[in-house]
């Protein structure tokens, strides 16, 4: 009887791990399709508005369950002079990892390349959600990557503490 006890327990673990591993790399991701312009965006350095950029071959993932699973790859003709002169860089940016699957999106190898300067990072949209900012990356051969990143505001509030007076009010739900 404790074999059979002790079998039933190993493969209810082995079902509850591979079922875990399916629902946090494969499950809750579906493909975000192509829309057009409006794709990859940049926040513009003079005004503060957001505008799209000219890309090309958009890829991107998204899921319901967290506001952070956002994550694209695009290329685009913009050099980093005209876009550093133009939108508004973003000095935190820290990529954030995407299942392997979606392989045109390598965190490691953009926060190296993001560190070493042959990519540069610029505000994609504050608050897209709040607390949540959109980042764009873009290396000095066009390759652009987009993931969206925990701003301060929301850092303090997903926290449980008050908005510091230079975040806007957080919506009722937090």
């Amino acid at each position: 009887m404790g074999k059979v006890l002790g079998l039933a327990i190993l493969l209810s673990a082995l079902v509850a791990g591979v079922s875990l591993y399916y629902l946090q790399i494969y499950a809750f991701y579906e493909e975000v399709p192509a829309t057009g312009p409006e794709d990859v965006q940049l926040t513009r350095r003079a005004s503060g508005e957001v505008e799209p950029i000219p890309h090309a071959e958009f890829r991107a993932i998204d899921a319901d369950s967290s506001p952070i699973r956002y994550r694209a790859c695009f290329t685009t003709d913009l050099d980093h002079a005209r876009l550093t002169e133009t939108y508004a860089t973003h000095d935190k940016a820290v990529p954030l990892e995407a299942p392997k699957w979606f392989d045109c999106f390598d965190a490691d190898a953009i926060g190296a390349a993001l560190e070493e300067g042959r990519a540069l990072a610029f505000m994609g949209q504050e608050n897209i959600e709040y607390g949540i900012d959109r980042i764009v990356a873009v290396f000095n051969d066009g390759r652009g990557y987009v993931w969206h990143q925990i701003n301060h505001c929301g850092e303090v509030v997903f926290d449980g503490q008050p908005a510091p007076e230079d975040c806007p009010e957080p919506p009722s739900e937090y």
